[in-house]
């Protein structure tokens, strides 16, 4: 906003509007709309009967399958129903199931690192749910089947490698957890939560048509508001701020191939790889990928280890990953003294980063 209104003082209001029409805001809307829908109250529902029947399926004992299922199978959601909504989803499941009162400091950190950096790789299954998929996915022509391909694989052992190995050490103390989740006081019908979904899958289908995304947002508010004994309050400010966020990315990314390209352009593809996954922790990764995408004439290995770096390391902070605020904001009270130590965050993180970096760079 500051921008533009310098801009409008120096050269006209004209020339600013005109640049922010060229601008093509389809993404910062979307993730916006996916987000607060998703993590309503009638698809949590859903989401949550989904996650208690596979941990109950699993040959294994339910305080430990279902620590698994929300580690391991929300963050893959996250490229169906995109990753702000499931993050969302797992950290409201893991605030009831395992940041409970007998969990240790090493244990609640070390659940938000591996969640961080699950949501991260587990949005990249399709070409719409990840932030930073979302901003290239376009330009390069990179379809739901070519990320599936080319990244199915990858996503799929990191997620499950670094859940296994969160299991095996906390083992011990996920025994002796007495989670107490807490039921919703007015549980949404069956009519009720088919049409929230139904809205989400078209949302969801209508990514790249901003007019029809806000249409069905707005038949979403309405039905909240027919309905709103069936309805927590709706997750509003977290999905805003991400959905703003993204819009400035926008704005402010158009002019920066002056410096981007020539440094880009000196860098081999293993340095890009690593230097990108680095940069995660202090520039958000769809902010690396999107300014990525400005530069002419790259290479198919180019793209592929600037978003493969980008996404193994969106678990280092909580500005890592545009999801990643959300998180935080549901888990910070159950984290000790309520507060979020980034350093942290960032160490306990290192090691599911690490696992993410080897299977994208094998």
């Amino acid at each position: 906003m500051v921008l533009v209104v310098v801009q409008s003082f120096l050269e006209g209001s004209e020339t600013a509007l005109r640049q922010l029409d060229r601008l093509d805001f389809d993404e910062p809307v979307f993730v916006a709309v996916a987000m607060i829908v998703a993590g309503s109250s009638p698809i949590l529902q859903a989401v949550t009967a989904l996650v208690r029947h596979i941990a109950r399926w699993l040959p294994i004992p339910e305080s430990t399958s279902y620590v698994l299922v929300c580690l391991g199978i929300c963050p893959l959601l996250g490229s169906f129903i995109t990753e702000p909504a499931a993050m969302t989803i797992a950290a409201l499941l893991l605030r009831e199931h395992l940041l409970v009162h007998g969990a240790t400091g090493r244990l609640r950190y070390a659940a938000l690192a591996v969640l961080f950096v699950n949501v991260s790789v587990g949005g990249v299954l399709t070409s719409f749910a990840a932030p930073p998929v979302l901003m290239v996915a376009e330009r390069w022509g990179w379809d739901s089947a070519f990320m599936a391909k080319t990244f199915g694989i990858r996503t799929i052992a990191t997620i499950f490698v670094n859940s296994g190995a969160f299991l095996f050490l906390f083992r011990k103390q996920l025994r002796i957890l007495s989670p107490t989740p807490s039921k919703p006081p007015n549980s949404a019908s069956l009519g009720l939560v088919a049409t929230h979904l139904g809205l989400l899958i078209l949302i969801i289908l209508s990514a790249h048509h901003t007019v029809l995304v806000i249409g069905l947002f707005l038949l979403f508010l309405g039905v909240v508001h027919a309905y709103r004994n069936s309805h927590s309050p709706l997750l509003l400010r977290q999905g805003l701020l991400v959905g703003f966020f993204l819009a400035g990315l926008v704005i402010l990314g158009a002019g920066q191939t002056w410096w981007l390209a020539p440094l880009v352009a000196k860098l081999g593809n293993q340095v890009l790889f690593l230097g990108t996954a680095a940069l995660t922790a202090v520039i958000d990764n769809a902010a690396l990928t999107y300014l990525g995408s400005l530069l002419p004439n790259t290479s198919a290995a180019f793209r592929y280890f600037l978003l493969a770096g980008a996404i193994a390391g969106g678990g280092l902070t909580v500005i890592a990953n545009a999801p990643n605020p959300a998180g935080a904001s549901i888990l910070r009270d159950r984290l000790p003294g309520g507060i979020l130590e980034n350093g942290r965050l960032f160490l306990y993180s290192l090691a599911p980063t690490l696992v993410a970096l080897i299977a994208f760079a094998i």
